[in-house]
């Protein structure tokens, strides 16, 4: 085995190479290279947290994960350099049945199997890979107390949207992030000069629940994503006619983005074209689901980590929603589930439609 000590720096750029290439073999998009010092944007981040915005995601919080943004020795021990991958996801266009309301819409991101378990798979390949070349590593796919979008934009691999979200001007910001911490110092990546958002404002306006404090600041606890997945309890009442069909995470900051014509295909070059079950499921059909059928219905899927009475809940809303009293009957069975949390939804479900002119 070697180590770090032996490599030359014309090794070093061949190593790194040779990385590039296993990555681009394992279907991985780009690699780029950044230092493992803290990203600049540290001290808004802190601030973001005491602001309260990121709501019930007290993991974002705590003392010791703050502790790991500000040295990624805490993480990794003697660690040089963060080897940040991405991994494209976003289709060209969208189903038409995500418009129909008796039916769900559901982020594209989720539409395949987890992303977690994808994309860590091919990361740890890579660690392995550069272990068997003296490396010491350890590998995130959005696990890990870094904040990868900015180190991202650091490496870079795009530029910060209004939105908050890293685009890509040749793709967008359709793609997922994931990253190798390691112990070689590699040659760094020269970023490019990059665009911005200028005066685009779109992402910003067209929030449902007018989720943006300002551009570049999100506060998460009015966001349909974090309100549909992150949100354990229940949503605010005065948020959930805003939610509309939407019952798991939300695309529409990304769909309104101009840069997102970049992202052409017709397919998503990880998912393929999902059936419409997937993309835009029957919400009465959802809310019909037993725990058997729920695990069966969502293997292998992140949706499961939602777990059923999270998605019904979600569901119930969708449907209070609709303005159909095709939902009535159904509502009125889940107001007689187990969970409490679906019960509670479904009533609102119910008086909102029972509000509705004869």
């Amino acid at each position: 085995m070697t180590s770090s000590q032996t490599y030359s720096p014309q090794q070093l750029i061949e190593l790194k190479q040779a990385l590039r290439e296993e990555a681009a073999q394992l279907g991985l998009h780009q690699l780029a290279i950044t230092t493992a010092t803290p990203a600049d944007s540290l001290a808004a981040y802190e601030h973001w947290i005491e602001q309260g915005y990121h709501g019930e995601m007290g993991y974002l919080a705590r003392p010791d994960r703050l502790d790991r943004r500000r040295d990624l020795n805490v993480i990794l021990p003697g660690v040089q350099r963060l080897i940040i991958f991405t991994l494209p996801y976003w289709p060209g266009t969208f189903p038409d049945e995500q418009q129909d309301p008796m039916r769900g819409a559901i982020s594209c991101y989720a539409w395949g199997r987890d992303y977690h378990k994808i994309l860590g798979k091919k990361l740890k390949t890579l660690s392995r890979w550069l272990e068997e070349h003296g490396d010491t590593t350890r590998w995130y796919v959005d696990t890990g107390a870094i904040q990868e979008r900015d180190l991202a934009e650091r490496a870079g691999l795009g530029f910060t949207g209004k939105h908050t979200l890293l685009i890509q001007p040749q793709y967008g910001s359709g793609f997922f992030l994931g990253e190798i911490l390691s112990s070689l110092p590699f040659p760094l990546d020269t970023p490019s000069h990059m665009p911005s958002c200028g005066t685009c404002s779109r992402c910003l306006t067209a929030c449902p629940t007018d989720a943006f404090v300002a551009p570049y600041i999100l506060d998460a606890r009015k966001c349909i994503s974090y309100l549909t997945i992150e949100l354990k309890g229940s949503i605010p009442v005065e948020l959930r006619p805003l939610i509309g069909n939407r019952i798991y995470g939300c695309d529409v900051c990304q769909q309104v983005c101009p840069w997102m014509r970049f992202a052409d295909a017709d397919e998503s070059p990880l998912w393929g074209s999902p059936p419409e079950e997937v993309t835009a499921p029957k919400l009465i059909e959802l809310l019909e689901l037993d725990e058997e059928g729920f695990q069966r219905r969502f293997e292998g899927s992140p949706i499961r980590r939602l777990k059923r009475g999270r998605l019904l809940r979600n569901v119930a809303v969708a449907l209070g929603n609709t303005g159909s009293t095709e939902a009535i009957e159904p509502l009125n069975q889940a107001c007689e589930d187990d969970d409490p949390l679906v019960r509670e939804h479904a009533q609102w479900a119910l008086t909102q439609l029972q509000a509705q002119p004869a």
